[in-house]
């Protein structure tokens, strides 16, 4: 008789042994306190009582890190759908957005009232205080469709399309949601929260990833939230909102009117920024800012090309080259040089050097040589012209420390971000930071020679940065300019999907990775032939225009020199795209 075969279950110092499937939670019960809301098994994020069916490492996931929390604001935002279910509920609830600590709701059919707020604020504090399961059940498209039918009410509005295998569904008493991702095991693990009325919707608001056991602050972001309404506005008034919506355009040949729609909206925008910028006379410098994998590198350049039209012609000047001497440069908490602090920026001689340029005085730059850690002065030597204005692009640009001897009339700061407003579904969002991750990923591939799993790997510390040093300023931008393309994770999916395959369950990354997959594989794909190589997409999955340097060059002097040539352009659009 054979010996029975045992799972191998490794827990921290732990280890135990299985003859047949367990669950985390029966075998972790003696570890797992209130601060677990789910667990890692193989890298792989999942319930508490998923079930161990093969040797697995085994973490328990507290609120604190970023899953647990991701978890957290699920737990929540479910919460909140079974409350408007029980108190209004044929009420068709919208989740549109996430602000600082919160996400910003709607309700297509029906006013928000405080009243309402207040009710549904009581009705969450009762389901959560009743501590009811919440449980999964794994069905196909068709079976999920049949619970929709005759509940179009805050259950939500079912969207899914029809060539995904299954779907989960998540059940608590009569409540049911589709939500995509990991879930909590009951109510009663979500305690912090809270949602009030905000415009004509309102904010359901919960901890800050800093410390879970208390509510967040909410800062007002008046500008961020005005950017978002406009694009949302558009895209609801195009009926393409969501996921599902983008899908049908796609099966139904319709794709490349809406691409040709979105590349219009941006030119537009950039046109009317570049109009604006050259009505102010006294503007001397453009300062762009904003997080990883915005597109700040064609944004310029199509501003430029705005910018020339308006016979501004722009001049770059790079901080990079301004560093302190290694020497001098501070350290994080780790002992590590933070080259992004902005005390790592030879402050005083950049602003010299710009003060001196706009006084109409050349100055010699220096070279930073990154190797030994010090500028390097060449010879190289720069000034500025009465038709010409001084641009620069960095993570520090809406921090005024950077340019601080430089007046405020004189300078115009623009932050520039995937402001993505397409959504899912109704309930389910599509993450701003995803949408830049996945343009960072098959960028780093074709460009930088960086796998995913190595992106990956970057992405967490490349995130503190923005948030220590981009966010926080954000609201200082006298202009926002949202890069988001809706249909721009449909033309990625292809470049991305085969990359995240490529990391395994050995990496701890791995389960981003999957998770990443999962949500790509709900779009249909976009050929590249539908889009445009002026398109800002293009530089991420290649094929832009302006990566071929000597034509944009060219481009922009006949734009400068005469107007009127402008039929030469489109001949030369014509040669690119034939090479």
């Amino acid at each position: 008789m054979k010996g029975k075969k045992y799972m191998r279950i490794t827990y921290e110092e732990k280890i135990f042994e299985a003859s047949e499937p367990v669950k985390v939670n029966e075998i972790l019960k003696e570890d797992i306190t209130e601060k677990h809301i789910a667990c890692v098994v193989n890298n792989q994020v999942h319930a508490l009582d998923y079930e161990i069916r093969e040797d697995a490492k085994v973490e328990l996931l507290d609120i604190n890190s970023k899953d647990g929390r991701n978890v957290y604001i699920r737990g929540v935002m479910f919460i909140m759908g079974k409350a408007f279910s029980e108190c209004y509920p044929k009420a068709l609830l919208t989740v549109n957005y996430q602000l600082h600590n919160s996400m910003f709701c709607q309700i297509d059919n029906m006013k928000v009232s405080d009243e309402m707020i207040d009710n549904v604020r009581e009705k969450m504090k009762e389901i959560i205080k009743a501590d009811l399961p919440i449980t999964k059940t794994v069905m196909s498209v068709e079976e999920a469709k049949a619970f929709y039918t005759h509940s179009k009410s805050a259950n939500g509005r079912f969207q899914i399309n029809n060539h995904a295998k299954e779907v989960s569904l998540y059940f608590c008493g009569d409540y049911f949601n589709y939500l995509y991702g990991t879930m909590p095991l009951s109510t009663g693990m979500m305690k912090i929260f809270e949602i009030q009325k905000y415009k004509d919707g309102y904010l359901v608001r919960y901890p800050d990833k800093t410390d879970m056991t208390k509510l967040g602050e909410y800062k007002e972001t008046k500008k961020l939230l005005s950017t978002f309404d406009e694009y949302d506005d558009i895209y609801k008034l195009l009926n393409v909102n969501t996921v599902y919506k983008l899908n049908k355009k796609v099966e139904d040949g319709e794709i490349n009117d809406f691409i040709l729609l979105s590349e219009a909206l941006h030119e537009k925008k950039i046109s009317i920024l570049a109009d604006k910028i050259s009505k102010k006379s006294d503007v001397k410098m453009i300062l762009i800012a904003g997080p990883s994998s915005s597109g700040k590198t064609t944004f310029a350049r199509k501003l430029s090309l705005g910018l020339r039209l308006k016979g501004i012609k722009p001049v770059t000047i790079s901080v990079d080259n301004y560093f302190v001497e290694r020497k001098d440069n501070p350290r994080d908490e780790y002992g590590n040089y933070d080259f992004e602090c902005i005390e790592a920026i030879d402050l005083e001689l950049f602003n010299d050097h710009l003060v001196r340029l706009l006084n109409g005085e050349t100055v010699e730059v220096p070279r930073f040589d990154f190797k030994v850690g010090t500028k390097v002065y060449d010879g190289t030597t720069m000034s500025l012209k009465k038709d010409e204005i001084l641009v620069i692009e960095g993570i520090h640009c809406l921090n005024d420390r950077l340019t601080k001897a430089i007046p405020k009339e004189e300078k115009v700061k623009i932050y520039i971000s995937d402001l993505t407003v397409l959504n899912i579904d109704y309930f389910n969002r599509i993450s701003t930071t995803d949408t830049r991750l996945i343009r960072r990923i098959v960028r780093d591939y074709k460009y930088r020679g960086y796998d995913a799993l190595s992106t990956l790997q970057t992405w967490y510390s490349v995130n503190r940065g923005e948030e220590k040093y981009i966010y926080p300023y954000q609201e200082e931008a006298d202009y926002m300019f949202n890069s988001s393309l809706i249909y721009e994770l449909a033309a990625e999916k292809k470049y991305a999907v085969p990359l995240l395959k490529q990391i395994d369950s050995t990496h701890k990354e791995y389960g981003e990775a999957q998770r990443l997959i999962q949500f790509l594989e709900y779009f249909e794909d976009i050929p590249d032939d539908d889009i445009p190589n002026t398109s800002l997409l293009r530089e991420f999955i290649g094929g832009s225009i302006y990566h071929k340097e000597n034509l944009y060059v060219k481009i922009v002097d006949l734009m400068y020199l005469n107007l009127d040539i402008l039929v030469e352009i489109i001949v030369l659009n014509v040669y690119i795209r034939n090479t």
